[in-house]
């Protein structure tokens, strides 16, 4: 990649994100696991509603998880992830985690979710561990922890 600057898109067009999910695929991805969490399975409509989008839209996107091997699914009846499905929906979920915990550890409180769901799909998942590792430091730390608190006051 250049040196120079661009715009989100051609960022994208570069082939900076190489994911073979758009963000809304891995939105819904990650919401049908959050659910699976607690259900087996999910109806369209149900996903529908957790994400706040017509039926008619989650069925488009639950047809192309299918294509892409992550789901099974009736045309309107229960959607169920394949393993690699949940192995990717749990990867989805966890780098959704870490960004909030993150985010909420160094005082971020404004629009926070909307920050998370915007974050998460640009970030690589390099940086996303060094997220995690950072946390983790000042968690084990708790004299540089209360150091970094303080200074943050001033």
């Amino acid at each position: 990649m250049d040196n120079k600057f661009h715009t989100v898109r051609g960022y994208e067009l570069q082939g900076y994100n190489k994911n073979m999910l758009t963000p809304a695929l891995e939105d819904y991805l990650e919401m049908i696991y959050r659910n699976s969490l607690k259900e087996t399975y999910i109806r369209t409509n149900v996903l529908a509603q957790l994400l706040n989008v017509k039926d008619s839209s989650a069925s488009k996107m639950i047809k192309k998880l299918g294509e892409f091997g992550l789901v099974n699914y009736v045309k309107y009846g229960i959607v169920t992830l394949t393993d690699e499905g949940k192995k990717l929906g749990e990867f989805l979920l966890n780098r959704h985690n870490i960004i909030e915990n993150f985010l909420t550890f160094i005082g971020c409180t404004e629009d926070k979710l909307i920050q998370v769901e915007l974050i998460e799909h640009i970030i690589t998942t390099d940086t996303v561990k060094n997220m995690q590792t950072l946390y983790d430091f000042f968690k084990s730390n708790k004299d540089i922890l209360e150091k970094y608190m303080n200074y943050k006051k001033c």
